[in-house]
């Protein structure tokens, strides 16, 4: 999928440096808000207090719960992996007394859990990707009614070997999103997502 965005009126999320260098982002506006839900929120409430927003894009790494995903990953639906208060009544993933415990921003792509641990086995709620930011960002984003885009860049496989695997590629990662999302002419990216998804 084509998307296009305004560098003026786009800001960039990024939990790392690491993840996309300064170096990598010249005429993009980012904000590096620091690993997990608390620091995604508090860092992204804090920058569209200070800038004209129009879209929100979150780029990072996430584990992969499939095995054929690879490269760039475009997510469309996010689901708080770690919300558990099932003694109480609720679903694995449902916030207490909410009845929203899925974000969907209705475009086609994977679902990816967010919470506050990093992955090395498979997690009981189910998801394409796991990361540590996104359904922060997104529900800030919903909240505030400004566009959300979030792609991630698969950087291991939630196993046992993640986090070797996670230290290894996001160099690599970093570079291929900037050549080609932020590179491009007129903040152009073109993003293939696969069709399977939950």
């Amino acid at each position: 999928m084509m998307y296009k965005f305004d560098p003026n009126t786009t800001l960039l999320v990024v939990a790392l440096e690491s993840e996309l260098p300064p170096a990598l982002t010249t005429g993009w506006r980012v904000v590096y808000s620091g690993v997990g839900k608390i620091n995604a929120a508090v860092a992204l409430a804090e920058a569209l207090t200070t800038h004209d927003v129009k879209n929100v894009i979150n780029f990072g790494s996430a584990g992969s719960l499939r095995s054929y995903l690879f490269g760039i990953q475009e997510v469309t639906r996010f689901v708080q992996r770690d919300m558990d208060v099932r003694a109480l009544g609720f679903a694995l993933g449902q916030t207490p007394f909410e009845d929203d415990w899925m974000i969907d921003l209705g475009r086609p792509g994977l679902c990816c859990g967010t919470g506050d641990n990093f992955v090395s086995a498979a997690p009981e709620l189910d998801s394409d990707l796991v990361d540590m930011e996104a359904f922060a960002l997104g529900k800030i984003c919903q909240d505030k009614l400004i566009d959300f885009y979030c792609f991630k860049f698969v950087s291991d496989n939630a196993n046992d070997s993640a986090a070797d695997d996670w230290s290894k590629r996001l160099a690599f990662g970093a570079q291929l999103f900037a050549d080609n999302f932020l590179n491009g002419a007129g903040g152009e990216m073109l993003c293939s997502t696969y069709t399977h998804h939950l």
